[in-house]
C-alpha cells in the first residue's frame, strides 16, 4: 500500500509538503518527500532489488500522476479560507494466500475524513461528501484516465507477488528469533519476550499442560518495531503462587517460515534465574 499525502498552510514544525511511504504487511518498504526528492528504501532486501526497484518506483509514480487533488480547489468546494489542511490518497492491493482471491483499492480523504474512492472492477469513483459530487463526475467522464486504470489491478497484483517472494526469501535465510523468559520482582507475571522475527503474524502463545491457554490470564502486549525490519512483542503469563510447581507452562513461537515451532518450558530455575532462553 503507498500512501501518498500533501499539506497546504503554514506549519509550526518544520514538514514536507509532499510525503509517499509504501508498506508491505505493514512494514515500510520506502519513503519519499518534496524535501528529498528521492526514493529512499526502508528495507535491506528492497536494497539488493536493483533496477527493478526503479522500474516500480516508474509505475507507482505515474499512478500516482492520475487525478491529484488540488489542496486550494478543496478549500474552495468546503468553503475554507484558510488553515491547514491535508490531502491523503492511499491505493494498492491485497493477495490472499490461501484463496488466491485479491482486492484493489484507491482512496481518497481530506482532512482525515474519506473523500472520494474508486471501485476499481468497475471503474467507478464513488463521493463520500458532498463536496466531492463535482470532482467525481468529472473523473468518471474521463474515459481515457478509467482505461489507464484497468492495468492497475494486474500490475499491483504482480508486483505485490514479486516482493513478497523476494522479502520472504531474505527473511528465511535470517537467524530464528530470540526468546525469553524472565519474571520481575515478586509479581506472578512471568514474561515471555519474543524479539528479531519479520512477520507480524506470527504467533506467539503460552500452553499450559500442552494446550493453549485461552483465559484472562494471558496479557499481549502491543507489537513494536526493532528498527531492522523485525519485531519484538511481550506475552505474560499470571499464574497463582505455587501454581507453576504443579502444571507444566510452556511459551511457544509458531510461524509458517519455522521448520518447526520454537517451545521453551518454563522452569523453576528460569523464574528464579530471570535468565534468557534461546532457540535450540
Amino acid at each position: 500500500m503507498t500512501t501518498y499525502t500533501k499539506i497546504n498552510g503554514q506549519m509550526t514544525a518544520r514538514i514536507p509538503e509532499i510525503s509517499s511511504v509504501t508498506t508491505l504487511d505493514e512494514q515500510q518498504i520506502d519513503y519519499y518527500d518534496s524535501d528529498t526528492g528521492t526514493p529512499i528504501p526502508r528495507q535491506d532486501w528492497i536494497k539488493k532489488f536493483g533496477d527493478r526497484f526503479k522500474k516500480y518506483i516508474e509505475i507507482r509514480e505515474r499512478v500516482q500522476q492520475i487525478n491529484k487533488i488540488d489542496i486550494a480547489v478543496l478549500m474552495q468546494q468546503f468553503n475554507q479560507s484558510h488553515g491547514v489542511h491535508t490531502y491523503q490518497r492511499m491505493y494498492g492491493c491485497d493477495w490472499d494466500d490461501d484463496t488466491g482471491g485479491s482486492h484493489v483499492f484507491d482512496e481518497h480523504g481530506y482532512d482525515g475524513e474519506d473523500f472520494i474512492s474508486l471501485d476499481v472492477k468497475e471503474l467507478t469513483y464513488t463521493a463520500h461528501v458532498p463536496q466531492a459530487k463535482p470532482t467525481v463526475l468529472k473523473w468518471n467522464n474521463d474515459r481515457k484516465q478509467l482505461d489507464f486504470l484497468k492495468n492497475y489491478d494486474p500490475e499491483c497484483i504482480y508486483w505485490l507477488r514479486v516482493f513478497l517472494d523476494f522479502s520472504k526469501t531474505a527473511f528465511n535465510k535470517t537467524e530464528p528469533p530470540m526468546v525469553s523468559l524472565l519474571k520481575k520482582n515478586q509479581d506472578y507475571y512471568v514474561l515471555c519476550h519474543v524479539t528479531g522475527f519479520h512477520f507480524r503474524e506470527t504467533n506467539i502463545l503460552w500452553r499450559t499442560n500442552g494446550l493453549k491457554n485461552f483465559s484472562k490470564l494471558v496479557e499481549y502486549r502491543e507489537m513494536l518495531p526493532n528498527g531492522d525490519g523485525t519485531f519484538q512483542r511481550t506475552v505474560a503469563l499470571k499464574f497463582l503462587p505455587d501454581d507453576w510447581k504443579t502444571n507444566q507452562y510452556a511459551c511457544v513461537v509458531e510461524h509458517e517460515s519455522l521448520t518447526e515451532p520454537i517451545q521453551k518450558n518454563l522452569t523453576v530455575d528460569d523464574i528464579k534465574s530471570n535468565g534468557k532462553v534461546k532457540p535450540a
